[in-house]
C-alpha cells in the first residue's frame, strides 16, 4: 500500500478512535501531499520517495518549531508540536546510529573510489540517495569529512 493510501486509511481510524492530536496531524500530512500531487509538472502523481521527502521535512519542522516555543517559555505549544512530530516520524524508517551510518558511508568511499576531501561531492551524492530518510544530512556530511580527512 502506498503511503499516500496508508495516510487516508490511518486517517479514517484516528476519526473512529477520536484522537484529535493524531486526525489533525495526518490531516495536515495528507493536504501537504495533495499539494505535492497537484503542484505544476507532478503528473497527479506522489511517489513514496517523494511523499518520504515530505514527511522528513514537516518532522524536521516540527522539532525546530518545538524548540522555538521552549526558548520562549511556551512548553504547551512545544508539546503539542512534538507530539505531532512524534506521529509524522511513526511513517518515516527508523534512522540508523551512528555505527551503522559510518558504516554505511565507508561502504559508498569504498565502492566509488574516494581518495580524499575533492571527492566529498560524489560520495555525498551518492550516500544522499542511498541514505534517504534514514540519517539527517548533516550527519551524512560529518561522516562523510571524517572520513575523507
Amino acid at each position: 500500500m502506498a503511503l499516500y493510501e496508508k495516510i487516508s486509511e490511518d486517517i479514517k481510524s484516528a476519526m473512529k478512535a477520536r484522537d484529535k492530536v493524531r486526525l489533525e496531524t495526518l490531516r495536515n500530512i495528507k493536504k501537504v501531499f495533495i499539494e505535492a500531487k497537484t503542484a505544476p509538472g507532478a503528473n497527479d502523481k506522489l511517489e513514496d520517495a517523494d511523499a518520504m521527502k515530505i514527511l522528513q521535512k514537516l518532522a524536521k519542522q516540527g522539532h525546530e518549531t518545538a524548540q522555538t516555543y521552549i526558548d520562549n517559555n511556551r512548553q504547551d505549544l512545544a508539546d503539542e508540536e512534538l507530539a505531532q512530530a512524534k506521529i509524522i516520524e511513526e511513517y518515516l524508517p527508523k534512522p540508523l546510529s551512528e555505527a551503522e551510518l559510518e558504516a554505511a558511508v565507508k561502504e559508498i568511499v569504498a565502492s566509488i573510489g574516494a581518495q580524499g576531501m575533492k571527492d566529498m561531492g560524489k560520495v555525498m551524492g551518492v550516500a544522499s540517495k542511498q541514505l534517504a530518510g534514514k540519517a539527517d544530512g548533516r550527519a551524512i556530511s560529518t561522516i562523510v569529512k571524517k572520513l575523507l580527512a
